[in-house]
Parts: structure tokens; sequence; C-alpha cells
């Protein structure tokens, strides 16, 4: 069984290493120099490579049961005792699973030397330029050569991030065989606000809660570290609602966001509690009584001359303004949208429209929260599409 896989990041190794385990003769072709460079930058260098905690609800896609009907057949444990087999001994941080060197290398790594030993082909520089049926087979065309084969599996990402070779070329590759795409759009992203001086906090980090509000409608909220830039708000707990905002916005739905500075008090005790430092220390102004309890910018940010306790406090509790866009997808760490899941089969990641062509990764309408949920999507489809096309007689 010949197998071309088209992208060598984390779902198309994980889609050689299996096929190859299987028997095929594997060549995958990398657009890149080096294969696995998205890779490397995950959860910033140190690979976050997946999550105990998997609840449905952490990946989103346009079909809702897909990414969970996957996930039955390789999920967290199975690709914790994968990487352990081929050498990553990892460590769990209250669910969140690292490699114990706490290096994104060392995984590519361990990768890269289980495919050399399956014999695994890996040709970088190599940019696919169409796909085309052949003799019962495919022929995959890059502009200097053509690769005959029984099996294509497209894994070739989104144009996330600031890594070069970043693509979403799976749109055009796989659009001959008559699939449809959603656009791409950014997720686990910056939120850019309108309306406020945002520089006047930039730099602030802050334990927060930040609730999406659509068309007036309170969506969902998330709890954890709030970081204040210069275009609006960022940190995890924003990344976490990004995606449904991005996609609201695209769809030219109102959106905006509610900041809760202080999500473990009632709006009356911390009006209770702001009278009552400035009474223990009478000498300060109602201003120098902040200090200590808000860094300075955020002072600067919602008080003003006259401003009274009742009203600082209904701000820090609620501070809601408009979102008018998000960070770029240079910024983003992964992308929504792709390849519609209806066109897939959720066993075994092969095409519903064309036998022999399998889907893996960020080319198909699946994203995860923060947490390790893309690299465990990674695993689990690049699995069931390397294993699927390695099995004979299926065509």
């Amino acid at each position: 069984m010949r197998i071309v896989i088209i992208g060598a990041g984390a779902s198309g190794l994980m889609a050689a290493v299996t096929a190859a385990r299987a028997g095929a003769a594997v060549t995958v072709l990398e657009q890149n120099e080096k294969p696995g460079r998205k890779l490397l930058a995950t959860g910033n260098g140190r690979c976050n490579l997946t999550n105990l905690e998997q609840l449905p609800e952490k990946y989103r896609s346009t079909c809702r049961e897909f990414p969970a009907q996957a996930l039955a057949h390789f999920g967290a444990r199975d690709a914790i005792a994968f990487f352990s087999e081929i050498g990553v001994y990892t460590k769990n941080r209250n669910g969140w699973i690292y490699p114990n060197s706490d290096q994104a290398a060392s995984v590519l790594e361990v990768l890269l030397m289980e495919a050399e030993h399956l014999k695994v082909k890996i040709k970088t520089r190599e940019t696919v330029i169409g796909i085309d049926r052949e003799n019962g087979g495919f022929a995959v065309r890059t502009s200097g050569w053509s690769y005959p084969c029984d099996r294509v599996i497209l894994t070739t990402g989104s144009p996330a991030s600031s890594i070069e070779g970043s693509c979403d070329s799976g749109k055009t590759l796989a659009a001959p065989f008559g699939h449809s795409w959603i656009p791409m759009l950014p997720a686990l992203c910056g939120l850019r606000g309108s309306k406020e001086n945002f520089a006047a906090w930039a730099g602030v980090r802050m334990e927060g809660e930040v609730t999406l509000i659509l068309d007036g409608v309170p969506i969902r909220s998330e709890r954890g570290e709030l970081q204040c830039t210069d275009y609006g708000i960022s940190g995890i707990p924003v990344f976490q609602i990004s995606r449904y905002a991005v996609r609201a916005l695209a769809e030219h739905c109102p959106v905006s966001v509610r900041v809760d500075f202080f999500p473990d008090m009632e709006e009356e005790f911390l009006i209770k509690l702001l009278h009552t430092r400035q009474k223990q220390c009478s000498y300060k102004t109602p201003r120098q009584s902040l200090t200590g309890l808000l860094p300075e910018k955020l002072i600067r940010m919602f008080w003003t001359k006259g401003t009274d306790f009742e009203t600082l406090a209904r701000r820090l509790k609620g501070f809601t303004f408009p979102i008018k866009g998000a960070s770029s997808l240079a910024q983003a760490q992964v992308c929504s949208g792709g390849i519609p899941c209806s066109e897939v089969c959720p066993d075994t990641m092969e095409s519903r429209l064309q036998r022999g062509l399998y889907f893996a990764g960020e080319t198909l309408d699946v994203d995860g929260a923060c947490g390790g949920y893309n690299l465990q999507w990674a695993w689990t489809s690049g699995f069931l599409a390397g294993s699927s096309a390695a099995e004979e007689g299926t065509l």
C-alpha cells in the first residue's frame, strides 16, 4: 500500500507513523524546510500533548458530534501510551499532559526517529500543486515531480501562526473531488475592542472573568488570568471564547464582552470593601485608597475625579465594550473552519466523496480549547487516517 501524506505537522507525522506500522510505504511531502515547525511552538515551546479532561465541549465544529465520535477510537490515554512507547515520558499538571523534558523539540524528535525507523520518506521543500486520479489510485503533483500512490492523506493545516508556510492549501487540493470549504478564521486569539482608550490599561495582567455577549445575550463565561492590551483584551479566558466571537462577527452579529475584575465578590461587598479601605486610612484620598487593591493602570483607566465607589465597583464588576475584530491569523494559535466534517467519516477520516482520500488535523473543521485539545485532535485524526488508509482492500 503506497500512501502520500501532504503536510509534516503533528497530524501528518502521526498518520505517517501509524500507516507505516501497519505495513504501508509512506511518503510525506512538506513545503517547509523542516517538518513539524508549528509543533515546536506549541505550549510556548513546552508542548501540551493532551488533557485528561476530555469533555465534548472542549472541541468545536459545525458537526458537534464528530470530534467525540473520532476520540472514542483514540483518546487521551491512547495518545499518552503512544508517546510513552516511542520514548516520551510524560508528566501531569492538573490534567494537562506535558513531556517531562518540557520541550516540544523532544516530542518532534522522537516522532521523526520513529518515522525514520519505519522507513517513512519525508521530503521537504515540496509544495503540492494538485492531486489527480490515475490508474485506480492517485498522482500527487509538485512543481518538479509526480508521486503515484494508492491513498492520499491531507494534513495541510491552517494559516494560523506566524510560522512561514502555514496555509490553507487543503481547500484547493480537495476542491476537485467535490469538497466544500468553511472559511478559516482565527481562534484562540485576542479580541479587539472599540470605543475605549485601551492604551491606558495595556500591560495589566489580573485574574478575572470575561463573558461573551452576542446580540445582547450572554453566551459563555471564562475565568483566569486576563491580559489587557493596547487593542483590547487577551489571555487564556479570552482565547476560550474567541472562536465564537470571531464567527459571530463574520455573520454580522453584534459582539461585546463583559469583564469582571472581582468575580469572587458580589458588587455590594466590593462597594463595602472600597469604603472600608478609605475609612481605615482616612488620611488618603479616595484615589489613593485604591493603591494596593488595583494595578495603577486600572486605577487610571477607571477612576476619574468625582467618581464614587458605587460607580467604580459597577465598572470593575461589569466593564462592557463592543468587539470589532480579533488578532490576525498570524497571531492566532489555531483556526476554526476547513473541510466540513459532514463530508468525512468520523471513524476513519476518509472522504465521503472520494474513496482513498483522507483528512487529519486542522484541515478539518475541528478546533479545540486551550489545554492540549488541538494536539489531541491532531493525534486522534492522524491515527485514524493513517491506520484506515493502510488497510488493504478498503477501496
